[in-house]
């Protein structure tokens, strides 16, 4: 390492976010940037670990220590190189990843992490600025050809590694445009959209091919067409399919699932016009969040931005420790609380309540009743919920439900591909990445459940690597 002690002389400094007067009138994204000087300072923290846990933590085994020294040393290129070596869309998880590799930071110890998620970002965005990202097209294609169904980070990554084996690539998405939940489901607040698409038109001058609003296994593409076309076939659907609450008043207008709420945002922002009569705003009302993850976040950022009267979220689980937390020592990932830009933007923030029922008036949601509840470790070492006694009502007329993802297969289409999955509609992976059909892969939250972007991105490498084995092997 070129300084191996300035982490005991330089403290982390964060690019911060725009102030809140400003970012919460627009859907810009709120993350600032530093100067060039003090990312290579920040880059110079790294102090060279014996153990560099980092890797551990990262599921994609990002070479951080290495970057971050090509950083210091303000070889960008090379530090770009060298990150793209593991990370097909730094981009993206330089914008949107909970940064693993921060928690397990020696340094965060101290409270002091490296600013590894940053420093990412800044990297790939110095390459594309200073034009060392260049379209990298296979000089020798082998002739054969896979279909990826479903477009989001696994989708794209798995895309990305069997074209660059030369493999003949087309990736099939069932909405208007290409992402997933990169696209539809995170706001531009958080990954401008610019960013997906000039990610896109590389991949585009590479020779991937994108088809978006066909419904595989339906009338645009049946499944037998699909499994005759190609020599192996990828499933990359995610995991979509938001979990519901079917309490008494759940059938009132004005509830919402809130990736509804997300993707018609994101439809909005990218110049799509909503008739009024579907439009979901959050524009003068009080609006209830359920759910406490980063979804739900997502959901307050956006109420705000359509100029909510009030914002309330609430969360079943227990309020986590604000700083550390005994049940999950470093260098494992915290469970402490998290407060996300959204949420400093004003925000009510409540914990250990459970719906009891949605009421309303004539057929309108007006409030929700809540139910506290204490939660305690059994002998077993689960946590038990019992209720108080202590309830009280919300006021609400608008209602998003945010408690996370069931699996978003679409079911005929397995059943015409002759794909297993179990009852929750988890692909049955009977090898890594590879389903119960001899040329059908998988990759993603179609077979794990919902998970992070990072993940994803290495279930797609990793299926990709089995899909090349596989088509080698073919005669």
């Amino acid at each position: 390492m070129g300084n191996a002690k300035a982490f005991l002389t330089i403290n982390r400094k964060e690019a911060g976010y725009r102030p809140i007067h400003d970012r919460v009138a627009d859907f810009g994204e709120v993350e600032q940037t530093l100067n060039t000087e003090d990312r290579i300072l920040q880059a110079s923290r790294c102090m060279e670990c014996g153990v560099p846990f980092c890797h551990w933590a990262c599921p994609l085994g990002n070479l951080i220590p290495e970057w971050q020294d090509l950083l210091y040393k303000a070889k960008w290129s090379e530090a770009y190189h060298l990150l793209i070596k593991t990370n097909n869309f730094p981009e993206f998880t330089g914008r949107v990843c909970p940064a693993l590799c921060e928690k397990s930071c020696v340094l965060n110890l101290e409270n002091q992490p490296l600013t590894v998620r940053e420093n990412e970002a800044a990297i790939t965005e110095h390459a594309f600025l200073e034009g060392y990202i260049k379209p990298h097209v296979p000089e020798v294609r082998t002739g054969k050809k896979v279909a990826i169904i479903g477009s989001g980070p696994a989708g794209l990554a798995a895309a990305d590694q069997l074209n660059q084996l030369g493999h003949t690539v087309t990736v099939y998405e069932k909405d208007e445009y290409i992402g997933g939940l990169l696209r539809l489901g995170i706001p531009d607040f958080k990954l401008n959209k610019e960013i997906i698409e000039r990610r896109l038109d590389l991949l585009r001058a590479e020779g991937i091919q994108f088809e978006t609003g066909v419904e595989v296994g339906g009338k645009d593409l049946p499944a037998n067409k699909l499994l005759s076309k190609f020599d192996a076939i990828c499933l990359t659907t995610g995991a979509g399919v938001p979990r519901d609450l079917p309490v008494e008043g759940r059938n009132l207008n004005g509830i919402y699932f809130a990736l509804d709420f997300l993707k018609q945002q994101n439809r909005i922002v990218g110049g799509q016009t909503i008739p009024a009569g579907r439009q979901i705003s959050a524009k003068g009302k009080q609006v209830l969040v359920i759910g406490g993850g980063d979804t739900g976040s997502d959901c307050v950022g956006t109420a705000i931005r359509q100029k909510a009267a009030k914002v309330t979220q609430i969360e079943i689980m227990p309020m986590p420790p604000e700083s550390v937390n005994p049940a999950t020592p470093w260098p494992a990932y915290p469970n402490i609380l998290k407060t996300s830009s959204s949420h400093k933007e004003g925000c009510i923030r409540r914990w250990s309540l459970t719906t009891r029922q949605f009421i309303g008036e004539n057929d309108q949601v007006t409030g929700v009743e809540i139910q506290e509840v204490e939660w305690a470790q059994s002998p077993d070492g689960r946590m038990t919920m019992k209720e108080t006694g202590a309830s009280e009502i919300i006021p609400a007329d608008l209602v998003l439900l945010s408690m996370g993802f069931t699996q978003p297969v679409h079911e005929g289409l397995l059943d015409d591909l002759g794909v297993q999955y179990d009852t929750r509609g988890n692909v049955l992976a009977v090898k890594p990445n590879e389903s119960s059909v001899g040329k059908i892969f998988v990759a993603g939250d179609v077979t794990t459940g919902a998970s992070l972007v990072v993940r994803a991105i290495v279930s797609g490498r990793k299926a990709a690597e089995v899909i090349d084995t596989y088509l080698k092997s073919q005669k």
